[in-house]
C-alpha cells in the first residue's frame, strides 16, 4: 500500500480523535458557563466558526435559558447580540429592546455612534426584521451610515475593519456560513477573549468535512462523465462542480451526505433541461419533451427527436435510482447570459416600460420583502426550524450565485476563489 496513503489515513484518524476530545471539552464549557454575556459569546463564536452543527443540544439549552432569563445589559453590542441569536433560532424578541439607546425624540442617540462593535452588532441583528418593523429599518440606516463613515475614514482596527466591510456588502444573517467561517477562522485568534479550543476544533472539523466533500466531488464527477458520454449532447454545460457547490450550500454537514449528492444530481439534470429548452431545442421539440416528461414512461421515447431519446432514458433511470436510494435510506425510514434568453430585469423593463435602474430597484425591493417573510417564518414555525433553515440556506445560495448582477452559475470563474477555499485549500492547523 502507498505509504503516502497510510500517512493520510493516520492523519485523518488523529484529527478525528483530537476533534472528539475537543468536543468533550467544549461540552463541558457549555455546562459550566453561567454568565449570560459569556454564554451568548460562546454560542456566537461556535456558530461563527462553523461548528454549531456539533453542539445543537447545547446551543438550544443555552438559548432557552438566555430567552427565559432577565436581561438588563446597557451594552449595545450585547443587547443586539441577544436579539440576533434568539431571532435566528425562532425566539421572539421585540424591537423595543433597542429603545434604551434612543433619545426622547425616538431617534438613536449620537453617543452610540462611537461604538463600532456595537453598531456592527446592531446592523447584523436588525437584518432579522420582519414585516411592519420600521424601527429596525431605522436601526439599519443609522448603523450603516456610521459604519460606512468609519470604514471610509480607516479608523477601525482589524479584525473589526474586515468584519464591517463584509457586513456592509452582505449582513451576517444573509451570508453563506461556510464562506464566512473561512474568513472568521483567520480572525478569531485576534478577538478579545477568544477560546483557543474553539478555533482548533473549527479547523479540524473544516478539514475533516473537506475530505468528505472532495470524495463526493470525485464521485459526482464520475457520474456526470458517464452521463455526458452516454447522452452525447454537446451543447450542454458541464456544471457538475457548481451543482455540487449549490447543494453543499444547503446541506454541508456530514450527516447530509445522501441528501447533498441527491440534490447535486437533480441540479445537474436540471441544467441539461435548462440548456435544452433555452439554447437548443425548437418550440416543437420543447413541447415533445414536455409531453414525454408529463407521461413519465418509457413508451414516450418514441415521440421525442432522436437526440433527446438517450437523455430521456437516463432521466427515467436516474429517478428510479433516486427512488430506490430514498426507500433504502435508514434515516429516511426514520437566463440572459446563455445568449438569447431575456432576464427577469429585461422582462420587467419591457412589460412596464422602465429603465434598467428602475427594474433593478424593483427586484431588489422584492428580494428585501422576501427576506422579511423568511425571517418571519423562523418565528412563526419554531418547531419546523431545521427545515426552515434549509430554506434560508437555499436563499443565501441564490445571493452567492447571483450577487452584484452576475450569474456565477453560468460564468463559473466568478466562483473559482470560493470553490477553491471550500474544497481545495485546507485550514492551516
Amino acid at each position: 500500500m502507498d505509504p503516502c496513503y497510510n500517512f493520510m489515513q493516520r492523519s485523518e484518524r488523529w484529527m478525528q480523535e483530537r476533534a472528539e476530545k475537543l468536543r468533550g471539552q467544549i461540552r463541558t464549557l457549555f455546562g459550566t458557563c453561567h454568565d449570560m454575556s459569556a454564554r451568548m459569546n460562546l454560542v456566537d463564536s461556535v456558530q461563527h466558526l462553523g461548528i454549531d452543527h456539533l453542539f445543537q443540544e447545547e446551543i438550544e439549552d443555552a438559548l432557552t435559558s438566555i430567552h427565559g432569563s432577565e436581561f438588563r445589559s446597557s451594552s449595545l453590542y450585547e443587547v443586539a447580540l441577544r436579539f440576533r441569536l434568539l431571532r435566528e433560532h425562532g425566539f421572539w424578541v421585540s424591537p423595543d429592546a433597542f429603545n434604551k439607546f434612543k433619545g426622547d425624540d425616538g431617534k438613536f442617540r449620537n453617543d452610540i455612534a462611537n461604538d463600532p462593535k456595537g453598531l456592527l452588532s446592531l446592523y447584523n441583528a436588525a437584518h432579522l426584521l420582519i414585516h411592519g418593523e420600521p424601527e429596525l429599518e431605522e436601526a439599519i440606516s443609522f448603523a450603516r451610515k456610521h459604519l460606512e463613515l468609519m470604514s471610509q475614514d480607516s479608523v477601525l482596527n482589524p479584525p473589526l475593519a474586515e468584519q464591517v466591510k463584509r457586513a456592509l456588502s452582505l449582513p451576517l444573517p444573509r451570508t453563506f456560513k461556510r464562506v464566512e467561517t473561512i474568513c472568521y477562522m483567520s480572525e478569531y485568534e485576534r478577538e478579545a477573549g477568544n477560546i483557543p479550543i474553539l478555533l482548533e476544533l473549527a479547523k479540524l472539523d473544516f478539514n475533516l468535512l473537506q475530505h468528505i466533500h472532495l470524495e463526493e466531488l470525485k464521485a459526482i464527477s464520475e457520474w456526470w462523465k458517464d452521463l455526458y458520454g452516454y447522452m452525447e449532447l454537446r451543447y450542454i454545460r458541464d456544471r457538475t462542480i457548481e451543482a455540487y457547490a449549490w447543494s453543499y450550500m444547503m446541506f454541508y454537514e456530514e450527516d447530509f451526505a445522501f441528501t447533498r449528492m441527491f440534490v447535486a444530481k437533480i441540479i445537474a439534470l436540471d441544467t441539461v433541461m435548462d440548456d435544452t429548452y433555452d439554447a437548443h431545442a425548437t418550440i416543437e421539440e420543447c413541447r415533445q419533451l414536455n409531453t414525454a416528461i408529463q407521461r413519465w414512461d418509457k413508451s414516450a421515447i418514441s415521440i421525442l427527436p432522436e437526440y433527446l431519446k438517450k437523455f430521456y432514458i437516463k432521466l427515467l433511470i436516474n429517478f428510479e435510482e433516486f427512488e430506490h436510494q430514498v426507500s433504502d435510506n435508514e434515516k429516511y425510514k426514520r437566463g440572459k447570459n446563455k445568449g438569447d434568453v431575456a432576464s427577469s430585469v429585461e422582462c420587467y423593463m419591457n412589460e412596464n416600460r422602465v429603465t434598467s435602474e428602475v427594474a433593478f430597484a424593483k427586484i431588489d425591493s422584492l428580494v428585501e420583502d422576501e427576506w422579511r417573510t423568511t425571517n418571519q417564518t423562523r418565528l412563526e414555525h419554531g418547531t419546523l426550524l431545521p427545515m426552515v433553515q434549509r430554506v434560508v440556506n437555499f436563499t443565501v445560495s441564490m445571493v452567492l450565485f447571483y450577487d452584484d448582477r452576475n450569474d456565477a452559475y453560468t460564468f463559473a470563474a466568478l466562483l473559482r476563489e470560493i470553490i477553491e477555499s471550500l474544497f481545495v485549500r485546507p485550514a492551516p492547523i
